[in-house]
């Protein structure tokens, strides 16, 4: 059975169909994942939030639940309920595991919109071309908020400068301190809407949780004078805001390696895309050939090198993530043939 308030949840009539795959009984109870621990997860069915855990056959890297999962679960209470399934994702940011481990680590799911925090005095445009690579690879939609905007000499400049990276994101300017552009982001989630919050430690994630939800439910401290983030948040929590949606803050990120294809970088430059159309050569890299169309934006002062740089650098780097990535599946094939062949084997007696 269903609890009525799951919709508050972000439950709809879809997930009705999604459920019934591995459950067509309807034996099964469904829930949200609110807060994923090391080894435990806390879940909501609508009426009652457990800590739970869950079959062994999910304890694989991929198939764990994570902040903002659907999962299904068996028992009646907290007391014994298990996380027998987790439900297909609509959405997923995700990134590359640090180090040189080729898989995927999912930051979040099934979230509507992300939020990418760019705290000023430090707004970098290289990591926001990067967190915003990322954010469209998950099938959400992206927003920028210029964090603690209060703090800024000339915010309307800062603004220009994030505006020159956002292609396609709306963008606000956002200060939890004296309220301005709160009210804005309280518009990006109705009630049934999901908001993940990223951006590097320091950027005021948690001072904007706290302040959409009225009170402060997650620690903060100050930024370093070196203006490097302090951690505060170690779990992705997912909240409900009054009288609206759900927000999800997630833990600083100095490293946010991509894990995406080339369809979701051609949409953070989308503009160095449309321009490259342009181009006289169907093949051009930008670079020395004659009649380049990006260059020339370039010249005139349209688009700053830095951003074509910027292009480039994600361009080679997702070009690396594939060839390794072929390389992964090539072994894994000879693996499983070798696996099969051993087993076909014929046994010889002694």
């Amino acid at each position: 059975m269903v609890s009525l308030a799951l919709p508050a949840l972000g439950w709809d009539l879809s997930w009705d169909d999604v459920r019934a795959v591995p459950d067509p009984d309807l034996h099964l109870r469904p829930a949200r994942v609110t807060l994923q621990g090391r080894d435990a997860w806390r879940v909501h069915d609508g009426d009652h939030e457990w800590v739970v855990g869950v079959r062994g056959r999910l304890r694989a890297a991929s198939t764990l639940p994570v902040a903002g999962d659907w999962v299904l679960l068996s028992g009646r209470d907290g007391d014994d309920s298990v996380v027998e399934h987790v439900l297909p994702r609509r959405t997923s940011l995700v990134r590359k595991v640090a180090g040189e481990r080729t898989e995927e680590q999912v930051v979040a799911a099934n979230v509507d919109v992300v939020l990418v925090c760019a705290p000023v005095p430090s707004v970098n445009p290289r990591r926001l071309e990067r967190e915003l690579t990322a954010v469209w690879e998950s099938g959400a939609t992206p927003v920028v908020a210029v964090t603690k905007s209060d703090l800024a000499d000339d915010v309307h400049e800062v603004l220009a400068t994030v505006h020159g990276v956002a292609v396609g994101a709306e963008v606000l300017a956002v200060s939890s301190y004296d309220g301005d552009g709160l009210d804005a982001v309280r518009a990006l989630v109705p009630e049934g809407v999901t908001l993940a919050v990223i951006g590097p430690s320091g950027a005021g994630k948690s001072t904007l949780v706290n302040a959409l939800v009225g009170y402060e439910l997650l620690a903060t401290t100050a930024v370093r004078d070196d203006n490097r983030g302090v951690h505060t948040t170690t779990a992705r929590h997912l909240v409900r805001v009054p009288d609206a949606g759900l927000v999800l803050d997630t833990p600083g990120m100095r490293e946010l390696a991509l894990w995406a294809d080339e369809d979701a970088l051609d949409a953070a430059f989308a503009d160095l895309e449309e321009l490259a159309r342009d181009c006289r050569f169907g093949d051009c890299r930008h670079d020395t050939e004659p009649g380049c169309a990006v260059l020339a934006a370039i010249d005139a002062g349209l688009v700053e090198e830095s951003r074509l740089a910027g292009w480039r650098k994600l361009q080679r780097e997702l070009a690396f993530l594939a060839r390794k990535q072929d390389v992964r599946l090539a072994q894994e094939e000879r693996r499983r043939w070798a696996r099969l062949a051993r087993e076909a084997r014929p046994r010889i007696r002694p």
